[in-house]
């Protein structure tokens, strides 16, 4: 089975409930954050809309006021900084809400590879 990168947040975090591995990926988004040293503790009871609405305003509200830390835990999660420097930065609200999809991906794929190979 190809990895096959998704379009939007909906669709990573429903393959990722298909695939079984939506804890999986809870918890790696966890110990990167906490890498980082911006501690984030998403329950593994959570939602996938409510993971996306959580992550979404913690980037937004760090892109705001750390904007350093914001930066490291790019770097930590090793999000492509091409992609970063593509996205559009007039609006914070969509930039956080495309960054936070971009971290997503990048975790998803971490998650992935790890169990399939």
């Amino acid at each position: 089975m190809n990895f096959i990168a998704p379009i939007n947040a909906s669709q990573l975090l429903e393959e990722a409930e298909k695939e079984s591995l939506y804890l999986k990926l809870i918890e790696q988004i966890n110990k990167d954050f906490n890498l980082a040293n911006e501690g984030i503790d998403f329950p593994k009871s959570i939602s996938p809309d409510e993971l996306k609405i959580q992550l979404h305003e913690k980037i937004y509200r760090m892109i705001q006021n750390k904007f350093a830390e914001y930066l490291n835990l790019l770097y930590i999660i090793d999000v492509s900084e091409d992609q970063i420097k593509k996205l559009d930065g007039s609006d914070l609200v969509i930039l956080a809400e495309n960054v936070a999809f971009l971290i997503l991906k990048r975790e998803w794929q971490k998650v992935w590879f790890r169990n399939k190979y």
